[in-house]
């Protein structure tokens, strides 16, 4: 058992991590599980916290859980995301909170208390659940977890029906790939997503032989290769900031998985300019719609 967790990945010269401090975030594949630690097992717990209300403090609540009493936990943010609530959050918990601010971030140090308040509710709260509007399976913190994205829903207007081995890249819990999975000419099914929640919970939403669900990071997926489809809606932000070479890593692995005359699926917000990659990548690029401040495009290797 670990002494120390840490979750989240802060920038450099953030703060420092205990030495052998075991990595629990579910964006980071091959971390370890926070829900999954005892209670009372570590000494030390650090969190760069999320900013939605519901996953914060879930994982406050979690932290807390695992810390053995009189453990130490630090919970930090960045002040415009969250981070000027965190003090309020851990006094809710039962924390006496010591708080700083530095580097746009704000700083919350507190030991667990001897009797903390309302962690059960609050990992009830945040945990994995059947979405009523969705009828799946999704947890808060998932990337558009209670509602379908527009985007996806502008694809899931598009898409026709496909044929084959494919993938669905950044796949979510699951709601591409379930119209994907209607069509009984498709063979197989590759999903992955790089949280760990999100795989989860397609594993439960997608109940289907043909499916194959797995927690990588699609900038470094090694395969499969020579599919006959790609679908995806490919994020556009890492860690909270607009990162446009990540949708244009997602073109560049589609491209790198597909057999020659491959398609891929995709859309995209309309100021994300992708067409220089996906010229590059494929042999025939159409955009089929522009409608709602998303493009849908079909690509062609």
């Amino acid at each position: 058992m670990p002494d120390a967790v840490l979750y989240g990945t802060p920038a450099p010269g953030l703060v420092d991590a205990p030495p052998g401090a075991l990595q629990v975030s579910p964006l980071v594949p091959g971390a370890g599980d926070l829900a999954e630690l005892p209670d009372a097992s570590v000494e030390e717990a650090m969190v760069l916290a999320p900013p939605g209300t519901l996953e914060r403090d879930y994982v406050l609540a979690q932290a807390l859980r695992v810390l053995k009493p009189g453990g130490r936990l630090l919970a930090f943010g960045p002040k415009d995301k969250g981070g000027s609530r965190l003090k309020k959050a851990l006094e809710a918990f039962g924390c006496q909170v010591a708080e700083d601010a530095r580097k746009h971030h704000r700083f919350c140090q507190a030991v667990k208390p001897a009797q903390p308040t309302g962690l059960a509710d609050a990992i009830a709260a945040g945990a994995p659940r059947i979405v009523p509007s969705l009828g799946l399976w999704s947890q808060p913190g998932v990337f558009s977890w209670d509602r379908i994205d527009p985007g996806s829903a502008h694809l899931l207007a598009a898409l026709p029906p496909l044929a084959g081995k494919g993938a669905d890249l950044g796949c979510g819990v699951g709601i591409l790939a379930a119209r994907v999975l209607a069509s009984p000419a498709v063979m197989a099914l590759v999903c992955t997503d790089i949280d760990r929640r999100a795989v989860a919970c397609a594993e439960h939403n997608l109940d289907d032989p043909r499916v194959t669900v797995r927690q990588a990071d699609v900038r470094r997926l090694d395969g499969p290769t020579g599919l006959d489809f790609v679908v995806m809606n490919p994020p556009f932000h890492d860690g909270g900031q607009e990162d446009r070479d990540l949708g244009v890593a997602f073109v560049r692995t589609a491209a790198r998985l597909l057999k020659k005359g491959g398609s891929c699926w995709l859309v995209a917000n309309r100021h994300l300019p992708y067409e220089a990659a996906l010229a590059e990548a494929f042999a025939k690029v159409d955009v089929k719609s522009e409608t709602g401040g998303y493009k849908i495009v079909e690509a062609r290797k």
